[in-house]
């Protein structure tokens, strides 16, 4: 009798744990669905168009699947616009902050300036979410397989046979400062563009290497106002290493930098270049740089080569100030915009 007692007991708390576990799954679920909603709908009121076909939230027991097909988000202040046939952002029930977001193969990115068709297989990434309601990003990676990227005007298209991103929160840092990583295999520059800068088809399709690691801080957190406000701004830069490895060209970078409000760069990085002759005639080729002032700068950077002992490699710093890029005392050109949309 006892035994039985005991089983009735025991199947009895089995019965309310899994009713319970239910409830509070179809309770997140409605929650989930409800606060996505919400979302759309206050985007729409600050003029977005942000509108989807269905919105559906799976995944009964473990998980939170949130599907979302024909979407399509448009940010009318940055001229920013994305569409997307099915997006998903999977989370498990009991583990709500860490989010797996899906990409569809195909999908349309639109700027300002050109409209792009984005392919890939198995674009995603892994974020790590604050357990709070501003939802800033403590880690997150994405991948990518065999991304091409298609401008909708003439030009072809750039791929990549992987590309892996990574960004991760600096501890013992504010909230506003992560170090980012950047890989990319198999890149390979669009037709037009690799004529245009090498007419002579001496360089390869792809590039042998592409990858960047540095630590940025930004005028304010990575959460949910990131999308629903503004882009967080770089203020400070540290370039552990940029590397670009094409043919028998090599480029190297690390320095530090500071931007300020409007976006201009203030610093100094070291650069190593191989082959730098030839990387300068591809600066030209590309239209970055005028022909008579390629041919000045080479001139001092091989008597500079030359004092250092190798020709074809350059160790040299430059100069980032008054929004120009300085060789030494020498204006080579505009200091780039550094400024996220």
């Amino acid at each position: 009798m006892k035994g039985r007692a005991m089983l009735r007991f025991l199947t009895t708390v089995i019965v309310m744990a899994a009713v319970g576990w239910a409830g509070y799954w179809f309770i997140g679920q409605t929650s989930v669905q409800t606060g996505f909603t919400k979302w759309f709908d206050q985007r729409r009121a600050e003029g977005w168009v942000a509108d989807f076909s269905d919105l559906n939230v799976q995944g009964f027991p473990n998980r939170f699947d949130t599907v979302i097909t024909g979407l399509t988000l448009a940010d009318p202040e940055t001229g920013l616009a994305w569409d997307a046939p099915q997006f998903q952002i999977n989370a498990l029930s009991y583990r709500p902050n860490h989010v797996i977001a899906v990409w569809p193969d195909t999908q349309r990115l639109s700027t300002p300036l050109e409209k792009y068709t984005v392919e890939s297989k198995d674009m995603r990434a892994s974020v790590m979410l604050e357990g709070s309601t501003a939802l800033t990003v403590q880690r997150t990676t994405l991948t990518a397989e065999q991304l091409v990227i298609q401008p909708e005007a003439e030009g072809g298209a750039t791929s990549v046979q992987a590309l892996r991103l990574a960004a991760d929160h600096v501890p013992l840092k504010n909230l506003e400062t992560y170090r980012l990583g950047l890989a990319a295999d198999g890149l390979a520059p669009a037709l037009s563009w690799r004529e245009s800068v090498d007419p002579t088809g001496r360089l390869p399709e792809t590039f042998d290497a592409l990858s960047v690691d540095m630590t940025v801080e930004f005028d304010k957190p990575w959460d949910r106002t990131a999308i629903e406000d503004a882009r967080p701004q770089p203020r400070q830069i540290e370039i552990r290493l940029a590397e670009a490895r094409w043919g028998q060209l090599e480029l190297q970078m690390a320095g530090e930098m500071s931007v300020d409000s409007t976006g201009q760069p203030t610093g100094e990085i070291m650069i190593k270049a191989r082959n730098w002759r030839d990387i300068l005639e591809l600066a030209v080729n590309a239209g970055a740089m005028p022909k008579g002032m390629a041919d000045t700068v080479g001139d001092g950077l091989g008597l500079i080569a030359q004092m250092a002992g190798n020709p074809k490699t350059l160790d040299i710093p430059l100069g980032l100030r008054n929004g120009r890029v300085f060789l030494g005392p020498v204006p080579i050109g505009p200091a780039p915009i550094l400024r996220l949309r």
